[in-house]
């Protein structure tokens, strides 16, 4: 919906059409383990627009239509009408797929059981919310704790559920490294979540309804289940095309968004983006942030205004109970696995002037150039503060800023906010 209302403020004669499979248009997704545990408590205090706002602009709106399949050939799209059942073709000059992405369900034994959920758009979130709030549900499994399965353990323990985290890797937030998420495992536990790391889900076992997750290690008793281990591209639609994807079905595109098919672009969940550290147009890094400026960028490139994606670090955040958490650019897991020399420091400063009452650990991680110094990636977990250091971070990594001339800048100085040195400038001069 970026790129459709970009189009049409940019050139107002132009005829813009949007499938929709759902029934909702542009709203917050991020929001949804907040929504379920009702601290949003109104649903459409996330919807940004209405498709009836979007048809005051001139945009032909069409929900519960979804598109199953495309002729390139003829530049048309075949679209299947949900609520009718009836199909119809419909040409375009230009084709923008913007589909998203889907949860990834594994085919475990007993997946189909009632109470067994997903988290990908507002009829999920209604779902778990009706189930979650009801008195007979008392133990809540979460499978998977990357962003969103954490968000649910803590959104269920707000709720007073007695939460179980179960995740295949030997840490949560397995896009962290491990040492940053050490702290944010002992606030899960402090607040009372089971973490059981390193374990896989075999099968869920009861009758109608759900009632034990069984892992290779053991079985634990539930009355819901929330699997989060991860979203695939929904972009079926282009299977028996010749528009080139990853493996897991993202689009490739290049830094205007454009597929190898001068006519078809894609953004957001479904494509790929440009990774600036890295230098490659193929990462995979399904983020709300970056899809709307993808979006953004694609209305303008549609409509001649010459843009060209300055590309993604992959900047992004958490809270985690009490603490918080951030990541930008590049892991000492990601540098490892792409071949690419580092070196990495760790370092623990206070939040504040010492001498101000109930100064806090920062826990930060830099990942460095071993020759130029220059940063090419962070980590920060703490409490109140820790999360939005990571946008100085993120501009330094993104502009190539060595870590000597990070630690001299002209940082921000007050006892309540940061120390004379600010823990960002204490960890980047702690890089040799």
């Amino acid at each position: 919906m970026s790129a459709a209302g970009k189009i049409r403020r940019n050139q107002l004669n132009s005829e813009v059409v949007v499938y929709e499979k759902g029934g909702t248009l542009s709203y917050g997704a991020c929001g949804l383990p907040y929504y379920v545990s009702n601290v949003i408590k109104d649903r459409n205090a996330m919807v940004a627009r209405t498709a009836d706002e979007f048809r005051t602009q001139g945009i032909d709106v069409n929900l519960y239509h979804e598109v199953v399949g495309v002729d390139e050939a003829n530049r048309f799209v075949t679209v299947k009408n949900l609520v009718t059942g009836e199909t119809k073709t419909d040409n375009y000059d230009r084709l923008v797929v913007t589909s998203g992405a889907a949860a990834v369900v594994p085919p475990w034994p007993g997946v189909k059981l009632d109470n067994i959920f997903v988290l990908s758009n507002l009829e999920d979130g209604d779902r778990i919310k009706q189930a979650a709030h009801h008195s007979s549900v008392r133990s809540v499994a979460v499978i998977g704790a990357g962003f969103i399965g954490v968000e649910l353990v803590e959104s269920f323990l707000e709720i007073g559920k007695h939460v179980t985290l179960i995740e295949l890797q030997n840490q949560i937030l397995p896009g962290f490294d491990k040492e940053v998420v050490l702290p944010l495992q002992d606030e899960l536990t402090l607040k009372g979540a089971v973490l059981k790391t390193g374990e896989q889900v075999v099968k869920f076992e009861g009758g109608d309804r759900v009632e034990r997750v069984v892992t290779n290690n053991n079985s634990y008793g539930v009355d819901l289940v929330v699997v989060a281990v991860g979203v695939r591209p929904s972009t079926s639609f282009l299977d028996g095309t010749g528009v080139e994807r990853l493996k897991n079905g993202a689009v490739i595109v290049d830094r205007n968004m454009r597929s190898n098919n001068p006519d078809i672009y894609s953004g957001g969940d479904c494509a790929t983006v440009y990774h600036r550290v890295l230098g490659r147009t193929d990462s995979y890094i399904p983020l709300g942030t970056n899809a709307n400026k993808q979006g953004r960028m694609i209305g303008d490139i549609l409509t001649g205004v010459p843009v060209n994606y300055q590309g993604t670090l992959g900047t992004a955040m958490i809270k985690v109970c009490d603490m918080e958490a951030a990541k930008t650019g590049l892991t000492e897991k990601e540098a490892i696995s792409g071949g690419i020399p580092y070196k990495a420091v760790t370092v623990t400063a206070e939040s504040h002037a010492a001498y101000y009452p109930d100064p806090q650990p920062l826990h930060i991680k830099l990942v460095t150039c071993p020759e130029t110094k220059k940063i090419l990636g962070a980590q920060i977990a703490g409490k109140e503060g820790a999360a939005l250091r990571i946008d100085v971070l993120a501009m330094a990594v993104h502009t190539g800023m060595p870590a000597p001339e990070l630690g001299l800048l002209d940082f921000g100085y007050s006892p309540p906010f940061a120390g004379v040195w600010d823990a960002v400038g204490i960890a980047a001069n702690r890089v040799k």
